[in-house]
């Protein structure tokens, strides 16, 4: 589905004060935006950002940052933040694709990834493109820590099946998983929804979530 052009998205996306430059100079900088926070967390695809404010409200001792490719779907997520004084100080966005992750950040530099409900690409000739497969897996390997952690959430059985078949593939430790996230008691503790997850849950969906370290 093609998203629907916003008129000025670009322009406020580019004057907003939360959104950094996809500038490869930041790489290995990027905990200098926030002062002294222990830990660096990003979101790959961070959408309308319910998800990634939220935790920046619950957590103040950590970064976050949220990468969209998308000026339209950051414009929504800007907006979702309010006033400038009301936003939490711990977050930021950039405008940028997972492709350029390396680029962007330098060995190490990231704790932790969140890929919420990515697309699923459902045609083979697009496996390339899903944000759990080998090649970006070999990514994400680059730029966490030693003791990073990836955590994966989606609705989509065969996307999950197939991304636990990548991950264990690649030599990655599953620490955690479940195919019903808000019926497991372990597992939903301290969850945040993002805006997928609350309307796919309000289907009868369930959700599913596996945590994965190297």
């Amino acid at each position: 589905m093609r998203l629907r052009n916003i008129p000025g998205a670009r322009e406020a996306v580019a004057a907003s004060p939360f959104c950094v430059s996809a500038d490869p100079s930041m790489r290995g900088k990027w905990r200098s935006l926030f002062g002294e926070v222990c830990a660096l967390h990003l979101e790959i695809g961070s959408g309308k950002g319910r998800f990634l404010i939220e935790q920046a409200k619950r957590r103040k001792e950590c970064a976050f940052l949220g990468m969209e490719r998308t000026s339209t779907v950051m414009y929504k997520a800007l907006k979702k933040l309010g006033r400038e004084e009301e936003a939490p100080g711990n977050l930021r966005f950039v405008l940028a694709d997972a492709m350029l992750l390396e680029s962007l950040f330098a060995a190490g530099e990231v704790d932790r990834i969140y890929l919420n409900f990515s697309d699923p690409w459902p045609k083979e000739r697009h496996a390339m493109r899903r944000l759990t497969g080998a090649a970006f897996l070999a990514r994400y390997a680059r730029v966490l820590a030693r003791d990073g952690v990836i955590e994966v959430k989606t609705d989509n059985r065969a996307l999950f099946d197939w991304s636990e078949e990548q991950v264990l593939a690649a030599g990655w430790r599953i620490e955690a998983m479940t195919h019903d996230l808000h019926a497991d008691e372990h597992m939903r503790q301290n969850n945040v929804m993002t805006e997928y997850e609350e309307r796919f849950s309000a289907l009868g969906h369930p959700i599913c979530k596996m945590i994965i370290r190297r």
